[in-house]
C-alpha cells in the first residue's frame, strides 16, 4: 500500500493540509454562510406561521366565546319567547272560559225562565184540568152538577192545604 510508505509521508502531508485549507475556506466563505442563511429564512418562516397560528387562535377563541354568548342569549330569548306564549295562551283560555261560562250562565237563566214559565202555565192548567175533573166526577157520582165556584173554592183548599203540609 503505497499511503503507508513512509518515503511519500511529506508529499502527502503536504497536499492534505493544502486541501484541508481550501476546502476550509470554501466552506466557511461560501457554503456554510448559504446554509445559515437558509436555516435563517426556514427559522423566520416557522417563527411567522407560529405567530400567525397563534393569531388565529386568538380569533377563533374570541368567535368561540362570541358564539357561545349569542348561543346563550338565543336561549334565553328562547325561553321568555316559550314563557310569554305560554302566559299569552294561558290568558286567552281563560278568557274564553269566563266568556263560555258567562254565556252558559245566561243560556241556564234563559232556560230556568222558560221552564218556570212553563210550569206556571202547567200549573194554571191544572186547576182548570181539576175542576173540570171533579165536576164531571162529582157529576157521575151524584148524578148532579156541582156549581163551578164550589168546584173551585174546594180546589183553592186542597192545593192551598196539600201546600201547608209539603212546607
Amino acid at each position: 500500500m503505497p499511503q503507508f510508505d513512509p518515503a511519500v509521508f511529506a508529499p502527502q502531508l503536504f497536499w492534505l493540509a493544502l486541501t484541508f485549507i481550501v476546502l476550509y475556506v470554501l466552506m466557511a466563505k461560501l457554503v456554510l454562510p448559504r446554509i445559515a442563511s437558509v436555516l435563517d429564512e426556514r427559522q423566520q418562516r416557522i417563527d411567522a406561521n407560529l405567530d400567525r397560528a397563534a393569531h388565529l387562535k386568538a380569533e377563533a377563541n374570541v368567535a368561540v366565546s362570541a358564539y357561545e354568548r349569542a348561543l346563550t342569549s338565543s336561549r334565553y330569548r328562547a325561553q321568555d319567547m316559550i314563557k310569554e306564549t305560554t302566559e299569552r295562551l294561558i290568558a286567552e283560555s281563560e278568557r274564553r272560559n269566563r266568556e263560555l261560562a258567562a254565556r252558559l250562565a245566561e243560556q241556564i237563566k234563559a232556560g230556568e225562565a222558560r221552564i218556570g214559565a212553563a210550569r206556571q202555565a202547567a200549573l194554571s192548567h191544572v186547576r182548570e184540568i181539576a175542576a173540570e175533573v171533579s165536576a164531571v166526577a162529582a157529576a157521575n157520582l151524584t148524578g148532579e152538577v156541582p156549581d163551578p165556584a164550589v168546584v173551585e173554592a174546594a180546589i183553592a183548599a186542597a192545593v192551598d192545604g196539600h201546600g201547608e203540609q209539603s212546607r
